[in-house]
């Protein structure tokens, strides 16, 4: 007997969403039946996941904005519940990556990376609060990492960073709880996406990291997206605060 998730009536927002990890998100949250507004600064990578979430017959709005800025989150989030007819779920997505020694990382990389994958989760977190505590409901998942939990070398910028994530997740399950919305995260190891294009060409590196991963292969960003629904979803009403790693295996060794 099969256990469908089921987001039937249900409207998202996917920061982050043009590409990788955050298309996958959304078209997920799509094909259980949300409607859903992505957001991110490329809008030609918007408009094609856009496309992939009207092919699964929901509804679809493209909104650029720049995630660190709090107006342009505002208007984002507003702009959703206007057009899309409410709000339910958020996927604080957005993010980037560095990887650098510390002693030759500049203030501005610092800025960029904690802008980016910190402060867009507070703003968006922020700014559809007020609708959820009112609706008295509420699913955010936010995009952490494995480096959540573990610290690696020349990552001390994005790990800081995504160990943010992780902890704001849980701060803010405690805070919310009581008006029934719930907060996790995913946490993903090493996912097949773009980002990791320089890793995947270079064979002898990328077999090196998957002697590490236990099933010895890379992620898929559907493996992520999957998790992020059910996360969503009404079967996990008794769990928040919860960081659910998809990792392979690769932080047990």
């Amino acid at each position: 007997m099969s256990i469908p998730i089921d987001l039937s009536g249900k409207i998202a927002i996917v920061t982050g969403g043009g590409r990788g990890i955050g298309r996958a998100i959304a078209v997920a949250l799509a094909r259980a039946g949300a409607d859903v507004c992505v957001t991110a600064r490329t809008v030609s990578q918007l408009e094609e996941t856009a496309g992939l979430i009207e092919k699964e017959g929901r509804k679809a709005l493209v909104a650029p904005a720049d995630a660190t800025d709090a107006k342009a989150v505002e208007e984002v989030v507003a702009e959703t519940i206007d057009r899309l007819g409410g709000l339910h779920i958020l996927c604080n997505n957005a993010g980037v990556e560095h990887l650098k020694p510390l002693i030759d990382s500049s203030e501005e990389d610092y800025d960029r990376v904690m802008n980016t994958n910190v402060k867009s989760m507070f703003l968006y977190t922020k700014a559809v609060g007020p609708h959820m505590i009112e609706q008295k409901f509420g699913r955010i998942v936010n995009t952490a990492s494995v480096g959540s939990f573990v610290a690696g070398r020349n990552n001390s910028v994005y790990h800081a960073g995504k160990a943010a994530n992780a902890h704001f997740t849980r701060a803010m399950a405690i805070e919310w709880a009581r008006y029934g919305i719930t907060v996790n995260a995913v946490a993903p190891g090493w996912i097949d996406t773009d980002l990791i294009a320089p890793l995947k060409n270079n064979k002898e590196m990328l077999d090196k990291y998957l002697k590490n991963i236990p099933l010895r292969r890379l992620g898929k960003p559907e493996e992520v997206g999957v998790m992020v629904a059910f996360l969503c979803s009404d079967h996990n009403s008794f769990m928040t605060g919860s960081v659910v790693l998809i990792d392979g295996g690769l932080i047990i060794p």
